[in-house]
């Protein structure tokens, strides 16, 4: 008998529990959906009408965390503001840089030295590059750090990394998803992709005051199916042209981002980015065979240990580069160091063009950790940096020493 509309309701209400679990730890909530998603599938029990296994529901769960992802990055595009990187200077603009730069060539260099193909060394670089945009944002919010001087410069750095996210994927889908085995074949299928992020941000950008005349809708419902026809439309048609769907998605974002009506997409669109962003971090710890992570472990601890030494390093050097204090410079690099959604999208990324099995455990595991210590690592990076500065005494920019301003203002925060 088909149970569908139960198994859903089953999944959707373990998903619940494991956000009411997190909120009562006071925990950043993406481990915990993995984690739901992990203990059930395949593996698991069948009781009565409980079948934890989802076996017949896990394809609708699948697309629905699909869906999860495209009203991720869309919110993320109507988040972005390319007026407000170009205001924020040339300081932005060099701290991305050097934490991309830093974070990029670690995981290049430490895929390579465990001898993975040039794909996977691609893909596991993008993994281990990339911060989580929600982690983050909600650690701010929660720490009350949004009026710290640092924060500024974190949130550049953030909007830096979905310019570099946007290119990335499209040049790397390009070389996974299209098939492209010739140097010339991935070429190509780069330039395609980046012509239409071009032709679609000019286009749009142009086509600004017409969206506004166009999207002066009085009915919600109609106003809705407008937005989300052009979000699917645009995401879909994406990926006939090997740019993944996701990148067509924050383009749209972006695009709307420059209208009158972006505060109006935003209110609708957050209920559904929090309801299928769920779904879409269950599903993927649905697809994980906890059995088979152990062939994983060492790999992603390895890769948790570049990634701890390269966001410090990072960070102190943008927020040196703007101008920062070191207790705020380091503030940034133990900020952004959470891991999660872009790392998955790059595993999945991975998974649709049939690279080896083993990205999805470590994406995994190694996203479970960097979710875990991320928080962690912020909210005690008064420590930390006392820590750090007991050992290596930094200086400020006269070339004093900082260790006693920090302690004489410790209790600021």
């Amino acid at each position: 008998m088909n149970h569908m509309v139960f198994e859903v309701g089953l999944a959707i209400a373990l998903i619940a529990a494991a956000g009411l679990l997190s909120a009562k730890l006071r925990f950043s909530v993406i481990p915990f959906y993995i984690l739901i998603g992990m203990a059930v599938g395949p593996h698991a029990l069948e009781f009565w009408h409980f079948d934890f296994r989802f076996i017949e529901s896990a394809p609708l769960i699948e697309f629905m965390g699909r869906i999860g992802v495209l009203f991720l990055l869309f919110y993320l595009g109507l988040e972005f503001s390319v007026g407000r990187l170009i205001k924020s200077g040339r300081s932005i603009a060099v701290g991305g840089t050097i934490y991309i730069l830093i974070n990029f060539t670690l995981g290049v260099l430490f895929a390579w030295a465990l001898g993975f193909p040039l794909a996977e060394i691609l893909v596991i670089a993008g993994i281990t590059t990339i911060s989580s945009s929600a982690i983050v944002a909600k650690v701010l919010v929660d720490l009350k750090r949004t009026a710290n001087p640092e924060t500024e410069m974190i949130l550049g750095i953030i909007m830096f990394e979905d310019v570099f996210l946007a290119v990335y994927i499209s040049i790397l889908s390009g070389l996974v998803l299209s098939g492209s085995t010739t140097l010339g074949g991935v070429l190509l299928s780069a330039l395609i992709a980046l012509g239409f992020m071009l032709v679609l941000l000019v286009a749009g950008r142009k086509a600004v005051p017409l969206l506004n005349r166009l999207l002066n809708i009085r009915s919600n419902e109609l106003f809705a199916l407008v937005i989300f026809a052009a979000l699917f439309l645009v995401a879909g048609f994406s990926e006939t042209i090997h740019v993944a769907e996701a990148i067509g998605a924050l383009l749209v974002g972006l695009v709307l981002a420059e209208t009158e009506h972006a505060k109006r997409i935003e209110h609708l669109i957050m209920p559904f980015r929090d309801f299928f962003g769920a779904i879409f971090f269950f599903s993927f710890g649905l697809t994980i065979d906890p059995l088979a992570l152990g062939g994983a472990v060492w790999m992603s601890l390895g890769a948790v240990a570049i990634t701890l030494i390269g966001n410090l390093a990072a960070g102190m050097l943008a927020g040196r580069s703007a101008g920062l204090p070191s207790k705020a410079s380091a503030n940034i690099g133990l900020t952004i160091v959470s891991r999660g959604e872009f790392s998955i999208i790059m595993a999945n990324l991975g998974k649709a063009g049939g690279l080896l099995a083993v990205l999805q455990p470590f994406a995994a595991l190694y996203v479970l950790i960097m979710a875990i210590l991320g928080p962690l690592l912020t909210k005690e990076s008064k420590t930390i940096y006392k820590w750090m500065n007991k050992v290596i005494p930094f200086k400020d920019a006269s070339g004093k020493k900082e260790g006693k301003t920090v302690l004489q203002k410790e209790g600021s925060g």
